[in-house]
């Protein structure tokens, strides 16, 4: 298996997916914004869909459009603060559209199931390199931002209090989203790239450790999840997108098992 370049493309590719993912997601997660994932995955599908039919890049279109998805709804979540969900499904209806009547049209229509599904046999040298300058982005974003994403994430309205910076890091952070998001579809597909963001800090939090440690868990589930998808998929000639997605719910369900038996004895 390992020894065709598309598998090892693949693989490297959802190492660093497994990385990034999680990572963002356990913010997402704590910050109760889980509809943000499926907002702006979807809206990769309008970014795909433009790239295809202008005949440019369309990971590249994907993270641009996408990009600026998030800055939009940063900037819509603040004027309508108290209607924050309104303003994603707004976004989502709007790229929805765009989407569907770019492919509707026949214009679309190259490869659109590798982006909406995943796919191993896309994974290209490119895609690899895109994918780690994000990832490295992200993490450094993180590592410099860490005090004041924690304070942000467990209280935005007492952050502003001791200075942070809260729309400043709430921009920041939602374009993080968005462009883990849009680099991720080659691996994971456009309709359940969230799982994998939000499923492995589910199951993460199952084992209730501290931050950091759920951090560390959520990403050793998620490339347990990503790699074993990776594997089976190749056997079962499945989409790998949506063989990740069960086995991360499988994968939940046995630690909410375990969870309940360690409560009980």
């Amino acid at each position: 298996m390992f020894e065709y370049e598309f598998m090892q493309n693949a693989f490297m590719a959802g190492f660093l997916v497994a990385l990034l993912s999680p990572t963002v997601g356990l913010f997402i997660v704590l910050k109760r914004y889980s509809m943000i994932g499926d907002t702006l995955s979807h809206s990769t599908f309008a970014g795909v869909a433009i790239g295809l039919v202008l005949g440019y890049n369309p990971l590249i279109v994907a993270f641009i459009y996408t990009t600026l998805c998030a800055v939009i709804i940063e900037f819509l979540r603040n004027y309508y603060k108290r209607y924050a969900e309104m303003v994603m499904s707004i976004i989502l209806t709007f790229s929805l559209g765009i989407a569907i009547m770019l492919v509707s049209s026949g214009k679309a229509s190259a490869n659109i199931n590798s982006f909406l599904f995943g796919s191993i046999l896309t994974v290209t040298k490119s895609d690899i390199i895109m994918i780690a300058a994000v990832t490295i982005i992200s993490f450094l974003l993180i590592g410099i931002l860490y005090d004041k994403l924690i304070y942000v994430t467990f209280d935005e309205e007492g952050s502003g209090t001791l200075g942070v910076q809260v729309k400043l890091i709430n921009y920041i952070f939602t374009i993080m989203v968005g462009a883990a998001i849009s680099v991720s579809i080659r691996v994971m597909g456009i309709l359940v790239i969230s799982s994998v963001m939000i499923v492995p800090v589910a199951t993460a939090l199952q084992f209730k450790q501290g931050f950091k440690r759920s951090l560390i868990i959520s990403i050793i589930i998620g490339l347990i999840d990503i790699m074993s998808g990776l594997v089976l998929s190749y056997m079962l000639d499945t989409a790998p997108g949506g063989t990740i997605a069960v086995i991360s719910v499988i994968v939940l369900i046995i630690a909410i098992v375990i969870s309940n038996i360690n409560k009980k004895s």
